[in-house]
């Protein structure tokens, strides 16, 4: 009998696992590894500090920090008080992270540092129901605010506070159904804000289930987790780590990912399109580099690879003489590419955006086998996966164990299953309606198609939300009435679907344009050469620049083009209402779009 809610979860493992390691993370230096009797440890202090603080079973936790040992710490915490977790993106800026913690109604916010404290601080005033703010690391002022508190503070309140509290804490632990509420995680709004998923603690022990089923992995194997906590695909990944027994090493950073792979050894990872994208470029910029000889033998290699990636894709044996040169372009070039990756990399994930198939072929080719999954927030967040031994390149694999799929007659991908959040969204009763039916089946926005084999393959996306190549929801809209809010600019379309940032194309107000020409004494009068004139690509830089200050990271505007003419209904550009037509402006202006990429 499996646990069946996240709490028992995570106590089962504790207990049968106790002196084994759990976590992994870099202090200085040095790896540090801890036990799961030393991380219960600490998920029972905090769990009773936050008894102490007065939390009561159903009340909200937010945590706003990178992701790191602490973060999965505190969420086990929140899960073991009996509280609901609110995961924040820690790129959000301030008036964001108010709006997530009112919206959510969190009583408590966890941060990471003092940088996070200070946005937290700068919106102080406008989330009066927060009545702390816990500060994981590097915060020591003599004198902290009345609500903020360490993270030391909370574990000696916790541990000070025990005798007190012990059985509440039992309780809260034994009283937890499956069909509370867990965690509450906002995904990116289209147009406005983000919406609020409410998940229960059925959904997320469906999901981890199905996946435990679907990933052959061995208790003690290590994973390095590097993507974001706030984003449901690490989230799933840190609970299979739970649920599975396995060490989980966190990344120092993004940046650091390259380093900490070799350190930190992995047998597996979980990763979005972008990180591998990156070591494929890497590799090839390499191999262009290269002597004319090392060139020739990078290509046999890859030739050799690509044969033996066939024989298995379609299940056949590797025949002798092949095996003989697939291990001669594995030590003369593929040895290279598996010591970067830790040299003990069995498989690795690819989620939270489509990966492309050559870079699928290529890795394959090379000795590892990427699996594509597919799932969203509203799914907690795996829908459909390739297995180890079954995959097909270009498909996002086949349904988990437990979910149904149905292609609607406008080619839309629903999907049903103990692991969708049928709860909806907090607040929304009319999105919930849009995209719930009350017979269970959801909406994914998504359009698709499944094969003979029961293969999903994704073709188009139903919404105009923006997944990049890093995994991470952009709503061009925004972005796109940001822009056009300066009169200098007419007609935006942000483009960036599965790739590395997001680029827009830009037309100018005809009548500024002339203004401009005239102020500046540009004696040009054809469109074609007044849109590529220094002058004016500056101005519009300014803008572009301007409103960028206002957008997350990865969702600021890396680069535009400035269009000769104004999209126009006779030019089939916009819809009746107006609205631009976004592939048809995609397909028309192809070479321009290319070229921001180049």
């Amino acid at each position: 009998m499996t646990a069946d809610t996240l709490a028992r979860l995570f106590w089962d493992r504790v207990e049968r696992s106790a002196g084994r390691p759990a976590q992994s993370f870099k202090q200085g230096a040095e790896w540090k590894t801890i036990t799961w009797r030393e991380v219960g440890d600490v998920v029972r202090q905090l769990a009773l500090g936050l008894i102490a603080l007065g939390r009561q079973q159903g009340d909200r936790v937010a945590l706003l920090s990178t992701s790191r040992a602490e973060w999965v710490q505190a969420d086990f915490a929140i899960f073991t008080a009996g509280c609901v977790t609110v995961p924040v993106y820690p790129t959000y800026p301030p008036d964001l992270i108010a709006y997530v913690v009112n919206d959510s109604e969190a009583k408590t916010l966890i941060v990471e540092d003092p940088a996070q404290l200070a946005k937290a601080l700068q919106v102080r005033d406008k989330t009066p129901g927060l009545e702390q703010i816990v500060v994981i690391t590097g915060y020591d002022a003599p004198q902290p605010p009345k609500m903020v508190m360490t993270w030391q503070s909370l574990t000696r309140l916790g541990r000070e506070s025990e005798a007190a509290h012990k059985s509440t804490l039992a309780e809260r632990v034994t009283t937890t159904r499956p069909e509370d509420l867990a965690t509450i995680v906002y995904t990116s709004g289209t147009t406005g804000p983000p919406k609020g998923v409410l998940q229960t603690h059925g959904n997320h022990i469906a999901a981890v289930d199905a996946s435990r089923q679907s990933t052959p992995v061995e208790e003690g194997w290590v994973h390095l987790l590097f993507l974001p906590l706030a984003h449901s695909f690490a989230r799933l990944e840190s609970f299979l780590g739970v649920a599975h027994g396995l060490t989980t090493a966190f990344a120092e950073n993004l940046d650091k990912v390259g380093e900490n792979l070799r350190e930190a050894r992995p047998h597996f990872i979980c990763s979005v399109p972008r990180v591998f994208e990156k070591v494929y470029a890497k590799i090839l910029s390499g191999v262009e580099a290269g002597s004319p000889v090392k060139r020739k033998i990078f290509h046999w290699a890859v030739g050799v690879g690509r044969d033996v990636s066939r024989h298995q894709q379609r299940g056949q044996p590797v025949p002798f003489g092949l095996e003989l040169r697939r291990k001669l372009a594995d030590r003369l070039v593929f040895a290279k590419l598996h010591a970067a990756l830790g040299g003990r990399l069995q498989w690795a994930v690819s989620g939270g955006a489509p990966l492309s198939r050559d870079i699928a072929e290529f890795f394959h080719a090379a000795g590892i086998l990427l699996l594509e999954g597919y799932g969203l927030t509203e799914t907690c967040p795996a829908l459909t996966f390739n297995r180890r031994t079954s995959f097909k390149f270009g498909s996002v694999g086949q349904p988990l164990p437990g979910v149904e799929l149905k292609i609607a007659p406008d080619g839309e991908i629903l999907a049903r299953g103990p692991n969708v959040a049928t709860r909806g969204y907090f607040k929304q009763p009319e999105a919930t309606k849009e995209v719930f039916e009350p017979n269970g089946w959801f909406h994914t926005g998504d359009i698709g198609v499944l094969d003979s084999d029961g293969f999903l393959f994704i073709t188009d996306r139903k919404k105009d939300l923006i997944v990049t190549a890093g995994g991470m929801n952009i709503a061009p809209q925004n972005i796109e009435n940001m822009l056009k809010a300066d009169p200098f600019i007419s007609q935006v379309m942000v483009y960036g679907d599965r790739r590395p940032y997001p680029v827009a194309l830009i037309t100018v107000n005809p009548e500024e344009l002339t203004k401009f020409a005239r102020a500046q004494g540009i004696l040009v009068n054809d469109p074609m050469v007044l849109v590529k004139h220094p002058k004016l690509v500056e101005r519009v830089g300014r803008i572009v620049e301007e409103k960028n200050t206002q957008l997350q990271s990865y969702a600021k505007i890396k680069k535009f083009a400035v269009l000769p003419g104004d999209f126009t209904l006779d030019g089939g550009e916009l819809t009746p209402t107006l609205k631009v037509k976004r592939k048809v402006v995609a397909q028309k202006y192809q070479g321009a779009i290319e070229e921001l990429y180049r």
